[in-house]
């Protein structure tokens, strides 16, 4: 039969050590952590003027607009990526030109108008139109978008190009387009839904789609490329007489 060693009382060093602890935790406030990194945000009042709409709201100095936009009035089709001005999927449009507004201080905008992607269908409804606007419409045919994340900024971007030019070349849609980054498209979809949006403005048949392409002989594909390309030439011939 073994025997068993009585249990020793825990060391007097250690029980002291422990109940120093105890007392020190009790002993602290619980917010002395937070009150040392606690800073005063000053806060202000904007007025802004959103889809057409005057709005006030509360929020603090540094804010940028994406932020007021988003986390203030709920509008989140503006899409917070980058957060430095590279991706271009925060683009709005303030007085018609398209803005970043992931690196502009909302306090800028104050007295002047902006848009944003939930505003451009009811802008487009005050113009006399229906439906969507163009441009949203033609997105939809060409299947321009996959995830949708950039789809917002890149449409503001093309509304702002095609108020200022009616009847752009592919050059000068790729230059508008270029400050909006697409991870999902090789953005031949893209270009092709802005023509597509330029043409049916003009009353001018479109040249085939690249899927539409596919289905048909490439002599037939490229002769209505030919002859949408020459129509819309013509056209920007006349507007610049």
């Amino acid at each position: 039969m073994q025997s068993v060693a009585p249990r020793g009382r825990p060391c007097d060093k250690l029980s002291r050590h422990r109940r120093q602890r105890s007392r020190h935790r009790r002993q602290r406030r619980p917010c002395d952590k937070l009150s040392r990194h606690r800073t005063l945000v000053r806060v202000r009042t904007l007025s802004l003027r959103v889809n057409g709409d005057d709005v006030e709201v509360a929020a603090p100095d540094h804010w940028t607009l994406l932020e007021v936009l988003r986390y203030r009035l709920g509008l989140t089709g503006s899409k917070q990526g980058c957060d430095k001005g590279d991706c271009g999927a925060c683009t709005v449009l303030v007085d018609g030109k398209p803005w970043l507004a992931c690196i502009t201080l909302a306090a800028n905008a104050e007295k002047r108008a902006i848009t944003t992607i939930e505003g451009l269908m009811p802008a487009h409804l005050r113009a006399g139109g229906t439906g969507p606007d163009p441009v949203q419409a033609a997105f939809d045919k060409c299947g321009a978008l996959q995830c949708g994340f950039c789809q917002p900024g890149m449409m503001l971007s093309a509304r702002a190009l095609l108020d200022k030019n009616p009847c752009p070349t592919r050059p000068e849609i790729r230059d508008a387009l270029a400050g909006n980054l697409c991870r999902c498209t090789g953005y031949t979809q893209i270009f092709e839904a802005v023509e597509l949006a330029i043409a049916e403005s003009l009353g001018v048949a479109p040249a085939p789609r690249s899927w539409e392409a596919q289905r048909m002989k490439p002599e037939e594909a490229q002769a209505r490329a030919r002859e949408a390309a020459a129509r819309l030439r013509a056209e920007r011939e006349k507007r610049g007489a």
